[in-house]
């Protein structure tokens, strides 16, 4: 705690979480709203896989905050993680014109997992 003020200091990695966490609740409370079908129905039904996957890419930017064996575990995890639910998006997309902010989401966080698989660390590294 800082004495002369009497807050505890602001940790920006925790401040960050916290705005990309509100972020993400917001996003997922607006899509109840989407109608369950047509393109809002296919947005509605991404909601979980978009989510985990920005989720994926933020966390591993944090690996070196890890020992190597717990690095060794986040890299696998993020791996299937990353296989799971940008599989589960190909296959809700079939047959539609999947938004590009969605490729992108899905070509961040397979490029991050390969980043992180072959010495770097997560995103920016490589």
């Amino acid at each position: 705690m800082d004495e002369s003020s009497g807050y505890e200091p602001l940790h920006p990695e925790v401040l960050t979480w916290a705005a990309l966490l509100g972020r993400w609740v917001s996003f997922a409370e607006a899509s109840v709203a989407l109608p369950d079908e047509g393109e809002p129905g296919l947005l509605k039904a991404s909601v979980v896989d978009v989510i985990t996957l920005q989720a994926v890419c933020c966390a591993l930017g944090e690996l070196e905050e890890l020992n190597a064996e717990q690095r060794a575990l986040g890299r696998d995890r993020a791996g299937v993680l990353v296989e799971r639910h940008a599989g589960a998006l190909r296959r809700k997309w079939v047959g539609a014109d999947m938004p590009g902010a969605l490729v992108e989401l899905m070509e961040e966080a397979e490029l991050a997992v390969r980043a992180a698989r072959d010495g770097g660390l997560g995103l920016g590294a490589g």
